[in-house]
This record gives structure tokens, sequence and C-alpha cells, in this order.
């Protein structure tokens, strides 16, 4: 008798799974069966969309903005986009070099399908976002991960790349402020990194701003204003973040001419055009006033000192004082070996069950962003869900022995 075989692509057996959705999957499981759990474990913001720009899309769908849009988005929000980036950035694109897409994850996995052929190779600075490496793989590329620690702010110098780049090398990929680290890049060390990306003109930057206005330095620097690499920066953003649009799915990019064309051409075979009423509310986002967005940005820091005071309380637990986004990455490698009794903690994948199981609290693992002696706790949530969350982690880490 013939040995049924599964009908699934080789490509989608393989994949791994988002480890950011799965908790949260796993998180609402465990609240269905009736515990009270305070999810820290998901990118996004707590606030609701600003009602000025909800309103603006409910004026668009009054006026019948219904319809099919150009693929790489409608004229009006490309030519914001291209303000946006001149004025709040230094960048210098015309509308030909930008393509808004259904969110800033797909402006990467049309990055990655339009750059790379198999083999190719990918530096992606770690801890990274759980996507990067898949959407590399998923293309055809190599991810080669370089890393930094704790001590080092979770920041990878100019040395180390370029000690992780090679004539396979297509593009370094990362974020800033980033996730899952908070950590911010200031612009004499992306300075530094341009200097060195001089002695190889052959890799082009892909630099991931998605958490641009949550960014508590005061100032953000985009890579792309460095004249070094200017002309071969893919600049990704978006309105999940800043503007609390996450549903809304919508984010964009600027790239030399001919890279997105090329994404253009791919997602017109995907997708095609974002959203009609998302591009008129992201275009209200870009052209009107931001104060929501810096209120919801003091929040987050207000939030930030609380969970860092916190967790720092925490024999154990090493915790440094991200500059940005809405992330705590604390190492909790002094834990791995330890038990309760039923749970023995051999990996950071297994704390997070174990806060999970135990406190009811939703994080993630760090494995899955390159950093396996860490976990991502996200401090989009209320103050009171905060200390309530830091009271469960802390009793039952003190448990472990």
């Amino acid at each position: 008798m013939a040995t049924k075989t599964s009908p699934l692509s080789d490509t989608v057996l393989n994949m791994t799974e988002s480890a950011t959705l799965k908790m949260a999957a796993l998180g609402r499981e465990v609240k269905a069966q009736g515990h009270d759990v305070i999810s820290l474990s998901l990118g996004e913001p707590d606030f609701d969309t600003p009602e000025h720009i909800k309103e603006a899309a409910k004026v668009a769908l009054d006026e019948g903005y219904t319809k099919y849009t150009p693929v790489p988005g409608i004229p009006e929000l490309k030519q914001a986009i291209v303000d946006k980036f001149k004025r709040e950035n230094g960048l210098d694109y015309a509308p030909n070099q930008i393509v808004v897409s259904t969110g800033a994850k797909q402006s990467i996995y049309n990055i990655a399908h339009a750059l790379l052929n198999k083999g190719d190779e990918v530096v992606i600075l770690a801890p990274y976002w759980v996507s990067y490496s898949a959407i590399v793989e998923l293309a055809g590329g190599v991810p080669v991960t370089v890393g930094a620690g704790i001590e080092d702010d979770y920041k990878v110098s100019a040395e180390a790349i370029e000690a992780a780049i090679t004539d396979k090398t297509k593009f370094i990929l990362f974020s800033s402020p980033c996730n899952p680290t908070g950590s911010v890049y200031t612009a004499e060390e992306l300075s530094a990194i341009a200097k060195m990306l001089q002695r190889h003109p052959h890799v082009y930057v892909v630099a991931d701003e998605i958490y641009e206005l949550i960014n508590f330095t005061g100032k953000h620097a985009s890579i792309g204003a460095c004249p070094e690499v200017a002309d071969r920066t893919i600049t990704v953003n978006g309105f999940a973040k800043g503007f609390a649009m996450t549903g809304w799915r919508l984010g964009y990019m600027g790239a030399p001419a001919e890279i997105a064309k090329a994404c253009a051409k791919l997602q017109g075979q995907a997708t095609s055009g974002a959203n009609s009423i998302a591009q008129q509310a992201g275009l209200h986002a870009l052209t009107s006033d931001l104060a929501p967005s810096h209120a919801m940005k003091d929040a987050f820091a207000k939030r930030r000192e609380l969970i860092i005071d916190g967790l720092s309380k925490i024999d154990g637990l090493k915790v440094n004082r991200p500059q940005g986004a809405f992330y705590l990455f604390p190492d909790a490698s002094a834990f791995f070996g330890k038990s309760n009794g039923e749970y023995t903690i051999n990996n950071s994948d297994d704390l997070a069950e174990y806060l999970l199981m135990t406190a009811h609290v939703a994080t993630v693992g760090g494995s899955s962003f390159g950093a396996p002696n860490c976990i991502r706790i996200s401090y989009a949530a209320s103050e009171e869900q905060l200390t309530e969350a830091i009271r469960r982690i802390g009793k039952v880490l003190g448990e472990l022995k």
C-alpha cells in the first residue's frame, strides 16, 4: 500500500512559524481556559488610531475612494512620503523611487525577492525581527547573522559587520529603533557602518525604520542620509507603530529607481495596490498633526521606566535601557538549568512557556530573534497590567531553583 505523503510544498513545510504570533495564539488558548493572561508578546501599540486619521478614512469612504489603486501607491501619498523623507530624514527620493505596500513586512518581502538569487547572502544584524531570516530564505537567500549582546546595548559594530561580508553578500538588514531590543543606532554609529561599506560597493543596505516615531533619544538617524551609501540604501517605514495603525496594513519604501520598479513589478503579481482607504488615511497621517504620536511616545517612555525599574529588581535578569520602540529584552540565561519541580528551563523558549503557564504572562523567547539567552517583553500595555506582570514574573522566577 502506497504511503500517503503531504500535499504541502517543501517550502512551507520547512518554514518556521512566527514566534510572536505563535505565543500570542498560545496566550489566547490559556486565556480561553479561564486564566487572566497579561499579553506582553505582540508588537502592537495598545493605543487606538488617532481620531483625525480615522476621520480622514471616513471622508475617503464617503467620497468614493473605493477602487483599485496604482500598484506602487496613489500619487498624493507617494509625494507625501517623498516630502517626509526629505523633511524628517534628510533622504532624497523621487516619487518613482517610492513603493507603498500592504505593510512594511511586504516591503521587505518585495525587496528580498527583487534582489536575491539562490545562494546570495544577507547580513542580518542580531537580535533581529523574527521574520527577517524567514523572508530571506523564502527568496532563496542565505541569512548570515552577526550579533551583539546586552553589554554592547545589542548594537553591532562596523568591524563585526565587515567581517561577515563576502562577495556573495547582497545587502545588510537591520532595524533602528530595533525590534526586539529597542536599541537605537546613533548617527555616529551609522556613519561608521556607511564608511566601512565604501570598501564593499556591491553591498546594499535595507534599513527598517518602522519604529522611527517611538524614539526616546530626541533625534532619529537614517543611514540613507550618509553620503557613502545614499545611492544604495533602501529605507523601509510604515504607519503601524508610530500611528497605531497596525490593522490598516500600510507600509512603504524608498529605493534606487531600478529596485523600486522591480518591487512594484513583484507586487503587481501578488497583491496589487494597497488598500485605497488606508492610503488616504496614511496621506492624512503624514501631512497633519503628529501630537498624538508624540503623546503615545511619551506614554511609552513612562512605561519603560516602570518596567526597567521593576525587572531590574529581579535577581538573575540582566536589563539594559533601550532608547526606542516598546520592548525590553532582558538576558535571562541565569535561569537556564533551573526547575520548579514541574518545569525545567533549558532555554529562553522554555522560560517564555513557563511564564505563560505559571504566571499567565505572555512573552516571547529570544531564539527566534537570534538571541537565545533573552526574552522579549512588550510594554505596550497599561501601567496597571505592567505592574501586575512584573509582580507575577518575579514570583515565579523566584520559585526556580
